[in-house]
């Protein structure tokens, strides 16, 4: 991620939508993530600076969008309960980063020169 004050290339941020609703896009697809890294959906939640009950819901919404769940939660017991990925969640948010990586691709040099257009994002935290 770059730092305070730097200046980022431009880019699509794509959501796949059911209706209105986002399916997943970006912050769903990094909360995935972050629960295949962490194994838990609290300590994803406190990677990525979300209240547990925001990730939560996230989690319950996109278990209900897709056919079968994303994610797993295991009970508790001796090693405490945890989250993972089902074999769905795994491939969903592989797809949806190759899916990220072609719409980068496709548009690169576009999204370059619209760049140019834009100011840089001020430093002073405004």
């Amino acid at each position: 991620m770059p730092g305070r004050g730097a200046r980022e290339t431009p880019g699509p941020r794509i959501r796949v939508l059911i209706g209105s609703r986002v399916a997943i896009g970006p912050g769903k697809a990094d909360l995935l993530a972050a629960i295949d890294r962490t194994g838990s959906i609290a300590a994803a939640a406190r990677e990525m600076g979300m209240s547990y009950r925001r990730a939560w819901s996230l989690v319950r919404l996109m278990n209900i969008d897709f056919v079968s769940p994303l994610i797993c939660r295991t009970t508790g017991g001796r090693g405490g309960g945890g989250a993972r990925l089902s074999e769905l969640g795994r491939e969903a948010l592989q797809r949806y980063r190759h899916i990220e990586a072609k719409a980068g691709a496709s548009v690169a040099d576009e999204m370059a020169a619209f760049g140019r257009l834009l100011r840089s994002p001020p430093t002073d935290g405004q």
